[in-house]
């Protein structure tokens, strides 16, 4: 049996050395020498088989070689792993000199973009920005702007009506009336801000954006409501935009006339956004009907003025060259990052 102890020691110090550094094969090694299956686990089931004399020798000198195996596994188990552990640490090592990986932030929306830069243009023309409720009632949406209770207007099926007579302001003209009721002329103004409509489609949103101007003074003209715009969106566009004005009708303006653009997606070519017109439509506009300076107050004897509005998601749209307007409502990060500050 002594026989068997060296030649199992020296077999077992072969196969440790060649093993190396490799965990897998120490892990062999243990299992081959120290398992239930093992050599030595088997010269411990012989013992029975030797004299009295023999076997407290035989007993003693196996436990010896099942310490030193045993101990000589977790040496080299340590040192294989810490050699792992050192290799993975080298290879998952960062080059702290490199240059960092910039956040993702936000950006703002491009209706917010176009609603500072037009703010921005009546601001320099020395017009005041004003701001009213989202929430009105129906003297200040409907009746002071020349819209009596039979107005088409007024329908359920363009309106959110709300309980207690209110309703989701369906324009900002009500923040018109209510800055000429707390200001005498002359005034100039303008009221940006969220609206409400049920509407929904490649270019109508059943809430949207509208910025209004109003000017109150003696002397207003035509005139000065067409210099008005040209300025406007030349400053907005560049040179190149042209500006158009159609008769047209609205109870709160006489006379009254629909303005467009041409269209700056196609450049006034003709595309879908314009429906292959080469203009786009922004909005209404006028002379201020003198029955809404009698509901706010203004004496229409003495002074005149204009009006005009437009949908700043439109004029988004032509600025950034988007061709559905329900992109700016589906907050997709992916679109939004393409409006940088």
């Amino acid at each position: 049996m002594l026989d068997d102890l060296l030649r199992i020691e020296r077999e077992f110090n072969q196969a440790l050395d060649e093993a190396g550094s490799d965990p897998d094969a120490v892990e062999a090694i243990r299992v081959r020498y120290l398992g239930r299956k093992a050599e030595l686990t088997g010269l411990m089931k012989k013992l029975g088989t030797l004299s009295k004399e023999e076997r407290p020798a035989a007993g003693k000198a196996i436990n010896i070689l099942k310490q030193k195996v045993a101990a000589s596994l977790q040496n080299a188990a340590d040192q294989a792993g810490n050699a792992r552990r050192t290799a993975r640490l080298a290879q998952e090592r960062l080059d702290v000199t490199l240059p960092p990986r910039m956040p993702w932030t936000g950006t703002v929306h491009p209706t917010t973009h176009a609603r500072r830069e037009l703010e921005s243009i009546f601001r320099g023309l020395g017009y005041t920005v004003e701001s009213g409720p989202e929430v009105e009632d129906d003297f200040y949406n409907f009746q002071a702007l020349n819209m009596p209770p039979e107005h088409p207007a007024r329908d359920g099926a363009d309106t959110f009506y709300l309980d207690g007579g209110l309703l989701l302001r369906t324009h900002t003209s009500p923040v018109q009336i209510r800055t000429m009721q707390n200001r005498k002329p002359p005034l100039k103004m303008i009221c940006p801000g969220r609206v409400y409509r049920r509407d929904w489609d490649a270019t109508h949103l059943p809430m949207f954006h509208q910025i209004e101007a109003l000017v109150v003074d003696e002397g207003i003209t035509m005139g000065d409501l067409k210099g008005t715009m040209d300025v406007v969106w030349k400053r907005y566009f560049g040179g190149r935009v042209r500006t158009r004005l159609r008769p047209a009708y609205f109870p709160f303006v006489e006379p009254g006339c629909e303005y467009d653009i041409s269209c700056q997606v196609c450049a006034g070519d003709g595309c879908r956004i314009c429906k292959q017109s080469g203009w786009i439509e922004l909005g209404g506009a006028g002379m201020v009907h003198p029955a809404v300076f009698e509901a706010a107050g203004v004496d229409p004897e003495l002074y005149t003025g204009f009006a005009f509005g437009l949908g700043i998601d439109r004029i988004a749209m032509m600025k950034y060259g988007i061709d559905d307007l329900r992109l700016l409502m589906e907050n997709d990060t992916r679109f939004l990052r393409q409006f940088p500050l």
